[in-house]
């Protein structure tokens, strides 16, 4: 038995061939995103024969991460930002001059466009929460897409989170009082003023309600409930008498919430194009179900199903709902996209965005469920190398961010580079992590750098004893929340871990809670204060302090590897510039390596070669794995 052949960094983190594919409005072409001067840009063309699309933007800085077509054929928009800063502005491309020139039809400096919809009642139009007038206050603008001319529907006072427009121009606020609930009001644009619908107790949604979507007929709101439940289901509320009326749910899963965080993932409400009218809803245990409430749409989905034995990620249709575009999730075939015609049968491959990655020599992620010490099960992932035994191996530990998101199924390029060097690669859904229930969210309150850690060393002690993993070459890599929990895993259990690797991770809670970007402060109440503590409390500051790396750094002795981009606005460079300071002081020996054009999650695929060629160096030295697959790699690069 021998491990495959190495895959180069590059060949695992290179920019995909085709990407995020969508079919247009009136079935007849197809947007996609592909590389031009190696950055993803939006590319049209004909369903029926793409290699003839043309490139409709001309992005060489970072890329465009997500588009949409607009109900005009001549018009679509997409968001960008600038280095990694998260100030996102709307731009526009006109499809039918090929030499017109982009449009930033959001050219406010400092502003971001948190959301853009496209409502089907107003043809031409779209509605914006932008905060270009206060930086701590997101109004909601109409945008007229032809002309770029924007007309200002409600200016918020201060204490709006976030707005939905209705039919016959209805406006609707969700709030956070005082106490840290939620609201759900009527707003009166000309006086500025609310009346309560309904109110949500908002420590059981650290993030927020998700999703929040006006019915199409404007009485009702389809949101993600979990009132009087541990799980979370899909929802109407009549808008009239704030009555809540269960419309979907699932026994044991969920409703998918990761849209929330990554906002390139598909809604858990899938939607009629024409009418907005719901089709189905998206529920995600260890892997996903998708529940159809729509006869047409339930015949259509069996059919997609059919295509792959992954699941349905992204999907889109003509307004006819006959010509469909599904890309599936899969952990060995990454994004593989089809076209079907629901009038024909007809199906066909459209792409794969890898194809250089043969799915024979991936390695499959395995769910398990792994039970931590005190009886909390952990849904996890396992993923191990293709072709050697899997016995004794060396494994590293790969943390989520958030916390307050998750780990899923589907294909990790990190994972996949190190299963190819031998590695076994382990994920754990610690208490936390969310869509397993508010209980499981809720079991890490007051528990960072306690029991959120211990289960992340249960889980070291599983791979252990189960044999997969030798005690003595495991590592720990995270970012983010992620990064903050390798950095524990270096201070408060020194012993366990032989290399650990932060990639954009806290050092420091209480400065990582005061360098927050302002207009999201209000926001940590139900998520971080809650679970945390808030620093502006001395009592709690010092807890904080005291679940801080920063504080211990005194107590690392594992080799570590430190990456940050300058532009981060969530965990700003300071957070890695002080750990990596005190380190240093003390002589040691810490790698660190800074990007001037990335921020909290990096883009740019020469960043993300080196960083994993960085890591890759790294963890071969301090692990033991053999160096042929190391220098296999460089050479092939």
């Amino acid at each position: 038995m021998a491990l495959p052949e190495p895959i180069s960094v590059e060949e695992f983190f290179e920019a995909p061939e085709r990407a995020r594919a969508e079919i247009s409005p009136d079935g007849t072409m197809i947007a996609y995103l592909a590389p031009w001067k190696n950055r993803l840009n939006v590319w049209v063309g004909s369903v029926d024969s793409i290699d003839d699309a043309r490139c409709v933007t001309a992005d060489e800085n970072r890329g465009v991460a997500g588009y949409r077509w607009t109900d005009d054929p001549r018009w679509l928009l997409y968001t960008q930002d600038g280095d990694g800063d998260e100030n996102w502005h709307l731009y526009r491309v006109d499809l039918d001059d090929p030499d017109a020139p982009v449009v930033d039809l959001t050219p406010f400096p400092g502003a971001t466009v948190t959301r853009y919809d496209l409502p089907i009642g107003r043809p031409g139009t779209a509605i914006l929460q932008i905060n270009n007038r206060n930086i701590d206050e997101f109004d909601l603008l109409e945008l007229d897409i032809a002309t770029g001319e924007i007309t200002m529907l409600a200016e918020n006072p201060g204490q709006v989170n976030g707005w939905l427009y209705g039919s016959d121009d209805e406006l609707f606020a969700h709030t956070q009082n005082s106490d840290g609930d939620m609201e759900l009001s009527r707003w009166d644009a000309a006086t500025a003023t609310p009346s309560r619908i309904a109110v949500f107790d908002g420590k059981d949604y650290p993030l927020g309600i998700h999703p929040i979507e006006l019915t199409p007929d404007g009485t009702g709101v389809w949101l993600g409930s979990n009132r009087g439940t541990d799980r979370t289901r899909l929802v109407r509320l009549d808008l009239r008498t704030g009555r809540e009326t269960e419309v979907d749910s699932h026994p044991s899963f969920d409703i998918d919430a990761r849209a929330l965080v990554f906002s390139t993932l598909p809604s858990p409400l899938i939607r009629s194009r024409k009418t907005g009218e719901l089709l189905g809803v998206r529920y995600l245990g260890q892997r996903q179900v998708i529940q159809p409430l729509d006869a047409h749409f339930a015949a259509v989905l069996a059919k997609l199903q059919t295509l792959s034995d992954g699941d349905v990620g992204a999907i889109s249709s003509d307004e006819n709902e006959q010509r469909w575009i599904v890309t599936f999730t899969h952990d060995r075939d990454p994004g593989v996209t089809y076209f079907y015609d629901h009038a024909t049968g007809e199906s066909r491959l459209l792409f794969r965005p890898y194809p250089h990655l043969d799915p024979e020599v991936m390695a499959p992620m395995t769910p398990v469920t792994i039970t931590a010490r005190d009886g909390l099960e952990l849904p996890s992932y396992l993923t191990l190398p293709v072709g050697i035994e899997p016995s004794g191996l060396p494994m590293v530990l790969m943390v989520h961010g958030g916390p307050w998101s998750r780990d899923s199924w589907g294909f990790n390029a990190p994972a996949q580079l190190l299963a190819n060097r031998g590695y076994a690669v382990l994920q754990v859904n610690f208490r936390g992590s969310s869509g397993f229930g508010k209980a499981h969210t809720r079991a890490a309150i007051g528990e960072f750098a306690g029991k959120m850690h211990d289960d992340l060393i249960d889980a070291v002690d599983w791979a252990v004893e189960q044999g997969y993993a030798d005690r003595e070459r495991v590592a720990i890599f995270g970012g983010s929340y992620g990064g903050y929990a390798t950095l524990v895993g270096v201070t408060f259990t020194p012993d366990v871990f032989a290399a650990a690797i932060d990639y954009v991770g806290v050092s420091d809670l209480a400065n990582f809670m005061r360098t927050v970007p302002s207009f999201a402060r209000s926001q940590l109440t139900n998520n971080w204060h809650q679970f945390v503590g808030d620093p502006d409390v001395p009592e709690q500051e010092a807890d904080m302090l005291a679940r801080s790396p920063i504080t211990r750094v005194d107590q690392i002795t594992t080799p570590l590897m430190v990456f940050q981009g300058a532009n981060d606005v969530r965990v700003v460079q300071a957070e890695s510039d002080n750990l990596v300071e005190a380190l240093r002081a003390r002589q040691v020996e810490v790698e660190y390596v800074v990007f001037d054009d990335e921020g909290h999650m990096f883009a740019n695929p020469e960043n993300l070669i080196a960083m994993f060629r960085g890591a890759e160096r790294f963890l071969g030295r301090h692990l033991g794995v053999g160096e042929h697959r190391g220098e296999s790699s460089a050479a092939r690069s």
